[in-house]
């Protein structure tokens, strides 16, 4: 069946609405934190928890994209939980290893160079968090399920669920627990991906009773899924998410280094989030157009329309921001940047017009060769990127001086330009692939 403009919406907005609302947890518990005791420190080792636990979390993360493409029957049901199991194991161990004192001490100390009293608050920060990588492990292999079977509302309901019980973890820790401020938002955050997997355990249950019903690939192709299939389909998305997570790191480290570089670091984390915002819409177009390609790639052309549809309306609306009176309220009023940091956010911001763009193109792209099963292609692509901002970061930050943030999301867009550019030969081979076989 073909599919038309309005399916594709209606399939891709709940997802859309999961990763928007998702931004939203970060200025929530970071407002709650700003109104503890001691402020600063604590929003500062929030952070540090945060980027740990991210990093910690970069194994599991593409269990749902990985379940949307694999999971048809019983076995591969099985298989791939089975699999997700394991990364679950391994992550939630990797976390239990960083909380060795001598281990912490020197990740924190040696490597980050945190101040003593940061550090402390981190560390008793990341045992709340322990239940996150194996909460969001499960819960993402359960999301690709739903979003295989076109239950994608219930991925949204999910997060609603979640985002209730991080509020009231929040608010109960602020008003009764006399806990720092860091603990009450990591406590908030394990607690509400814990409260997320067990709600989408029982959404998903009608749907696992199917699949488990269901024996198509045997009696189809005679051949079962095998782990091996699994980890080789897999391997190079994990780590697409781990070399992904190294650019925010590594432009931070480059901008204390640049032209005003207290400046650039205020206004990044600003413009950053208004950037993911409008960039989130897209990242949910990923795992709508692998569920709704099709093995050889028929409906190619419908989700190629809808993206550089997609595509262009967020790249408006990140121009509206960036070239109208709008940024005075985006950057003073909503953020409370002061009229001189404004004035540094203004140029990233414009830069990044067309970043909205491309990310719905990569999704596109990464749809394409997860479906044409070449993933690889999707790590070198992400190493491409990183390698680029790197090299684009050096030239202007180093070479001719601009501002810290300047290069540096000029850097996030040339990244982003060459992993594009990368993945097109393969994108088109796969397409040319798929039409002959059809």
């Amino acid at each position: 069946m073909r599919l038309s403009q309005r399916s594709i919406a209606l399939f891709w907005a709940p997802l859309a609405a999961t990763w928007v609302m998702m931004a939203t947890e970060g200025p929530l518990i970071a407002a709650v934190i700003a109104r503890m005791p001691d402020p600063t420190f604590n929003l500062a080792a929030h952070g540090v928890t945060f980027a740990l636990a991210i990093l910690i979390e970069a194994p599991v993360i593409m269990l749902m994209s990985a379940a949307t493409a694999l999971v048809r029957d019983r076995t591969s049901f099985l298989k791939l939980r089975n699999f997700a199991f394991a990364l679950n194991f391994l992550s939630t161990a990797g976390l239990l290893v960083l909380l060795i004192p001598s281990v912490f001490n020197w990740v924190t100390g040696s490597l980050i160079g945190l101040p003593a009293e940061v550090s402390s608050l981190t560390y008793g920060a990341l045992w709340f968090m322990l239940p996150w990588p194996g909460a969001i492990g499960y819960r993402r292999f359960l999301q690709g399920v739903l979003i295989r079977a076109g239950k994608t509302r219930l991925v949204a309901w999910g997060t609603v669920i979640r985002l209730i019980a991080m509020a009231l973890a929040s608010l109960c820790g602020f008003l009764w627990l006399d806990i720092p401020g860091s603990w009450i938002g990591a406590m908030a955050l394990g607690i509400g991906v814990s409260v997320e997997a067990v709600a989408a355990r029982f959404m998903a249950a009608p749907t696992v009773r199917g699949l488990l019903d269901r024996k198509g690939d045997l009696e189809a192709t005679g051949r079962e899924i095998s782990y091996r299939d699994i980890a080789s389909f897999y391997l190079p998305l994990a780590l697409t998410s781990l070399i992904g997570l190294t650019v925010q790191p590594l432009l931070t480290v480059f901008m204390g280094r640049s032209v005003a570089p207290l400046e650039s670091l205020a206004v990044f984390p600003v413009v950053h989030s208004l950037s993911f915002f409008f960039r989130s819409m897209g990242l949910a177009f990923q795992d709508v157009a692998i569920a709704l390609m099709g093995e050889r790639l028929e409906n190619f052309r419908e989700l190629r329309r809808f993206a550089l549809t997609l595509g262009g309306a967020t790249s408006l609306g990140i121009a509206l921001v960036g070239f109208t009176p709008l940024s005075h309220v985006w950057f003073v009023r909503i953020s409370g940047l002061t009229p001189e940091l404004t004035a540094f956010a203004l140029i990233p911001t414009r830069l990044l017009v067309p970043l909205p763009f491309l990310s719905v193109i990569l999704s596109l792209q990464r749809a394409i060769l997860v479906q044409g099963r070449r993933t690889k292609h999707i790590t070198v692509a992400s190493a491409v990127e990183l390698a680029a901002v790197a090299l684009v970061f050096v030239s202007l930050g180093w070479g001719l001086n601009l501002v810290g943030a300047t290069a540096a999301f000029a850097a996030f867009l040339g990244g982003r330009l060459a992993s594009n550019a990368y993945l097109l030969p393969s994108c088109a081979s796969v397409i040319r692939t798929k039409s002959r076989d059809s």
